[in-house]
């Protein structure tokens, strides 16, 4: 924990701003475009201010979208907060610091937890929250077009709109995986939410953003922070190299060597990063990235920072969103550190007290079977948990032995009736050259959640017309060489029973032609 001398500020000391009604420009410069206003009724004691379109004076050319956000921020007290608590604090606690301190965990060496103010935000009801999202998707205004920032009162309600660093992260494709679930699974409900479809080709890009501008504010506030790192599997760094770079803040990077892929390794390289490559596992430079933010000014950014999920968790209200603020039935998340399940259940959880929907979703974590010390606890009965040392997987990013925040993903599962699964590596080098041949070009950690979705699929828990969504967390092309291997049918012990390798003919007509003919009776056969 950090010392006293830096738990010195307070949620009193903040000077927020607040979005939650548009103001109109005065400028009489300003190109005509559409704002949001408010009407406001009272039922049963809650303020149900709803947003509406109207038409604002045009906006001066020369401004740039953060002059456009000053001009439109209004002056209203900002009646929104948030505090870090101890995870899962017992009934009473009174222990509590402001997200302005730098403290990683509690005083009795637990994990910490973001706590937002929720009788503030029960003012509103979940019309009023619905309405205010969905006004904002795909916007261009700083910094609401973002899909985290869109949620900026759930997210950090009292940072100020220009210390946000952003890259308009989030509003990821949700696809509709139909001929996937219908040739493979019988299912014709089938989703999986492209998270990897991002400014950095993963979802830590989500989490990043809110850890990135909490860090700017410090720096502002001349709080001794001389730079950002993290231990990383490849994407975690890649995200906080290039929201530092954003901010020109100075980023270190702990890879384990010669364990993730070369796009992986190029990312924080090419975004200025500090790298430092470390004969270990992602678990010992986790140790030591511990070890050495206990020790100098440097932000610790891996997901034991509670701040990381609370952009996560903006994923699963937005899952929510696309589905027109209707529940699926499952979510599939692939695991390794933990924190991610944890942030889908934060934010499906919110949505459901704060009056947006009435349940959430079952969940189902999926895990490397050369790494799942999640999956052996939870056949255990969650009996005493066991970290494990993890070998090798091609879902290099989840190759992670002791989990940082096992207790909150046990939580999460507790609570929604969840699911641990695994996939060896054959069944998730199948699963995803599967998803890839019906159009999906998907990375090994969606290959154990769909693997999991097999596995479940054939035990009849998910039923065919179960509404179910896989979380994808990276892009596909960051494990090229994977699938080249796969496809040359060039990995060992592996049948790669789906393997789709180039075809070599002489540039001949005769020789094609008969190519062709063969190729094509046999898909003739096939439908």
């Amino acid at each position: 924990m950090a010392s006293t001398s830096l738990l010195n500020a307070s949620l009193s000391s903040l000077s927020p701003n607040h979005d939650l009604i548009r103001r109109h420009p005065s400028s009489p410069l300003l190109r005509y475009r559409p704002v949001l206003v408010s009407c406001t009724s009272s039922a049963e004691g809650k303020n149900t201010t709803t947003p509406i379109e109207t038409v604002a004076k045009p906006r001066r050319t020369e401004n740039t979208i953060r002059d456009d956000a000053r001009l439109q921020r209004s002056t209203a007290a900002n009646p929104f907060s948030a505090r870090y608590v101890p995870f899962n604090a017992p009934p009473g606690s009174t222990e509590h610091y402001s997200l302005d301190e730098i403290v990683y965990r509690s005083r009795s060496g637990g994990l910490l937890d973001v706590e937002h103010d929720m009788e503030a935000l029960k003012r509103f009801d979940g019309a009023y929250w619905r309405d205010l999202f969905d006004s904002r998707v795909g916007k261009s205004s700083w910094p609401y077009g973002s899909g985290v920032w869109s949620k900026k009162e759930w997210v950090l309600p009292e940072i100020d709109d220009d210390d946000i660093v952003s890259a308009f992260e989030g509003n990821s494709n949700l696809f509709w995986a139909e001929r996937f679930g219908k040739k493979f699974l019988g299912m014709n409900d089938l989703w999986v939410k492209h998270c990897g479809i991002s400014h950095t080709g993963s979802f830590k890009d989500l989490g990043m953003t809110v850890l990135v501008s909490q860090v700017n504010r410090l720096r502002k506030m001349k709080r001794p922070v001389v730079g950002v790192g993290c231990a990383s599997t490849g994407d975690t760094s890649a995200a906080l190299s290039a929201y530092c770079a954003s901010a020109g803040i100075p980023s270190i990077v702990f890879l384990p060597a010669n364990k993730i892929s070369m796009a992986q390794l190029v990312q924080p390289i090419a975004n200025g990063a500090f790298v430092l490559s470390i004969d270990t596992d992602f678990d010992g430079c986790m140790k030591l990235i511990r070890e050495i933010t206990a020790e100098l000014p440097i932000y610790l950014a891996n997901s034991l920072n509670s701040l990381r999920l609370e952009g996560q968790k903006t994923a699963a209200i937005e899952i929510l969103q696309q589905f027109d603020w209707q529940v699926p039935d499952w979510v599939i998340v692939p695991g390794g550190n933990l924190g991610n399940i944890y942030a889908f259940y934060k934010g499906f959880k919110m949505c459901q007290e704060l009056g947006l929907v009435d349940r959430i979703p079952r969940m189902v974590c999926a895990q490397a079977a050369n790494a799942n010390p999640l999956y052996l606890h939870y056949k255990s009965g969650w009996k005493d948990f066991k970290p494990m040392t993890a070998s090798t997987t091609f879902a290099s990013a989840i190759q992670i032995g002791d989990p940082v925040s096992i207790d909150r993903a046990v939580y999460a599962l507790k609570k929604c009736d969840g699911i641990v699964e695994e996939a060896t590596e054959e069944e998730l080098m199948d699963a995803m050259a599967q998803a890839d041949s019906t159009g999906m070009f998907i990375c090994p950690h969606t290959g154990v959640a769909l693997t999991a979705l097999f596995k479940l699929r054939n035990r009849g828990v998910i039923a065919p017309t179960d509404r179910t969504v896989v979380v994808s967390t990276a892009h596909g092309l960051k494990f090229t060489q994977s699938k080249i291997d796969y496809h040359s049918k060039a990995i060992p012990d592996m049948e790669c029973r789906f393997s789709n390798p180039p075809v070599e003919v002489k540039a001949d007509f005769g020789a094609v032609m008969d190519v062709l003919k063969s190729y094509l009776g046999s898909q003739t056969l096939r439908s």
